[in-house]
């Protein structure tokens, strides 16, 4: 019996791939969950789901070896109020990190920007009933000028005001370095290609990837 198991720790080391701790080697981290709510944007609207910005925010993390999975809860269409609506459900597994990326559609139907604050606070204050220690992203958006130069401002406003509140991470702009870019958008000038997608990824990385090693890391003790 014996030489049996030995044998089979030794079979079962040659197995593993490089980087697999052994049967009494430490535990790795464990996994965590990055849940993206968003509208057509986060869907990748027009594209491949491969070329969205969730996809290619999970293809980062994998490429730096960290324990995350990113899940695209995005709806094209989808408002403030129906990421509030869909929640509960989308809760039932559990989130570490929550990137809301919704407001768009709200703005674009010219919707009061008072109900998108609210909503957008309901579904942070949601999230954190069901996991006080989740980690909150913001990502912000801006309107055409053709919405008008008052309800621009209303609307941009809403984001940082809601992240201040919450004390929430903001990310200012979810389309900078792609708004307005016509190469990088979609003929309706509002959907971004593959490429505009791209873009996306890599500005959210730069503020999602210290967001992940942190809750990987966990809380520290003082």
């Amino acid at each position: 019996m014996h030489r049996r198991y030995g044998s089979l720790v030794v079979l079962l080391s040659l197995l593993l791939p490089a980087g697999v701790t052994g049967l009494r080697g430490a535990e790795a981290p464990p996994h965590k969950s990055l849940l993206v709510l968003g509208d057509s944007l986060a869907a990748g609207f027009g594209l491949d789901p491969s070329e969205s910005f969730p996809a290619l925010l999970q293809r980062k993390a994998d490429e730096a070896q960290l324990p995350v999975t990113v899940i695209n809860a995005g709806v094209s269409g989808d408002t403030s109020a129906g990421g509030l609506r869909r929640l509960d459900w989308l809760l039932r597994r559990p989130a570490d990190i929550l990137l809301v990326e919704l407001g768009g559609n709200d703005g674009l139907r010219g919707l009061p920007t008072e109900a998108t604050r609210t909503n957008l606070s309901a579904i942070i204050r949601k999230i954190r009933a069901r996991n006080p220690d989740a980690s909150v992203v913001i990502a912000g958006m801006q309107m055409p000028p053709n919405m008008g130069e008052a309800y621009g401002t209303r609307f941009r406003e809403v984001f940082p005001g809601v992240a201040r509140e919450e004390k929430a991470l903001l990310i200012p702009f979810l389309l900078e370095g792609v708004g307005g870019i016509p190469e990088l958008n979609q003929p309706d000038q509002i959907h971004p290609t593959a490429a505009g997608h791209q873009v996306i990824a890599s500005n959210l990385w730069i503020h999602l990837e210290p967001v992940i090693r942190s809750v990987i890391a966990g809380p520290t003790t003082p």
